[in-house]
């Protein structure tokens, strides 16, 4: 499918999902740089990535603009996830976190809160469906800016159904970067068992992977447009298919806007596309069953095994359609994955049914 990939624009964003075996006490908003205040100067750069700090939330800046918001504790919705993520041009590409009555579609309020990954089936517990919790423990990287780019890293923990058991560890390092299409945003994590656990299994559901809720003004039904790189249409015709990338955009205050999923090529499996006509977007490698693509999956880590995921999604806004291309911008993608075979990019090579 690389052949042919040329002239496209967009923004990227890159997510690995990466954990780690050590823990350590939980840090607090006040431990991390601009607890008080936006910690930078009152005059950026408009390529400057920056970070403000309250309780359960870091809001991040490309200049003077809000690009969106990480949100690492909510009762309502006990997962991390982006909020309120914003496009070059400022429009807000993102459902309105919570929904607005009378705008916005009002389904899923609480599931799905912008983008986010989660898991109907982590060994029997539902973190989708917030039946289960997803823990902060801490900043293992306090945020930091360094030359048009912004990095920082988590550490989580997946509890049990009786949310007082750690079955899982999760380190996950998120970039925004800043380029002449539009913003960056990468995160790379690895999975693992926690403690006494001897193995985790991520099972066979649709609702698994990582996942984009569009703004409502964007959605199929009110003419936003979906398309992948084979060439199909709508979201009737992608669902269940695999694809290089994935495009949903629509036109929003004068600007052709959207966002282009892109799972990376180096994870252990390509990912089919859960996307429905109301605005979710999702890039799923464990449901084979669940979207008709063979028989029941189920992706067993071990203790001492780890399971790497990253996936890319371009935010991108151009004063019309006509100026937008996804093809360039999932070359240009490409510019930021690692070398090596699947295999040596998902660091162990797990027993895969």
């Amino acid at each position: 499918m690389i052949d042919g990939l040329k002239n496209w624009l967009g923004v990227l964003l890159w997510v690995s999902l990466s954990v780690a075996t050590a823990c350590s006490g939980i840090e607090r908003a006040a431990d991390l740089p601009g607890s008080a205040e936006r910690n930078h100067q009152s005059k950026k750069s408009v390529s400057e990535v920056s970070f403000s700090h309250e309780p359960n939330v870091l809001h991040v800046f490309v200049g003077e603009q809000h690009f969106g918001d990480y949100v690492y504790f909510d009762r309502l919705t006990p997962r991390p996830y982006f909020a309120g993520v914003k496009a070059p041009a400022g429009i807000q590409v993102t459902r309105y976190r919570p929904p607005l009555a009378g705008q916005d579609l009002m389904d899923h309020a609480n599931m799905h809160p912008g983008v986010w990954l989660s898991f109907g089936d982590l060994s029997g517990n539902d973190y989708w469906r917030l039946k289960c919790v997803v823990e902060h423990e801490r900043f293992i990287e306090k945020p930091r800016s360094d030359m048009g780019k912004g990095t920082f890293a988590v550490r989580n923990y997946y509890l049990d159904q009786s949310s007082e058991n750690r079955i899982a560890q999760e380190e996950a390092r998120y970039t925004v970067e800043v380029h002449p299409e539009g913003y960056l945003l990468a995160v790379e994590s690895i999975f693992q068992p926690y403690g006494s656990t001897s193995r985790i299994v991520f099972g066979d559901q649709e609702d698994m992977g990582f996942s984009i809720r569009m703004h409502t003004a964007l959605v199929e039904q009110f003419g936003g447009e979906i398309v992948d790189s084979e060439g199909r249409t709508g979201a009737d015709s992608i669902w269940s298919q695999s694809a290089d990338w994935i495009d949903y955009s629509g036109e929003l205050q004068g600007k052709w806007v959207g966002v282009t999923l892109i799972p990376h090529p180096g994870n252990f499996r390509e990912s089919w596309y859960h996307v429905r006509d109301y605005g979710l977007l999702t890039a799923n490698p464990f449901g084979r069953e669940a979207m008709g693509k063979g028989p029941r999956s189920e992706v067993i880590v071990k203790k001492g095994e780890s399971l790497r995921l990253r996936f890319g999604v371009l935010i991108h806004s151009f004063d019309s359609k006509q100026s937008y291309n996804p093809v360039h911008g999932y070359r240009r993608s490409l510019e930021f994955v690692e070398g090596g075979t699947p295999k040596d990019r998902c660091g162990v090579s797990l027993p895969l049914s």
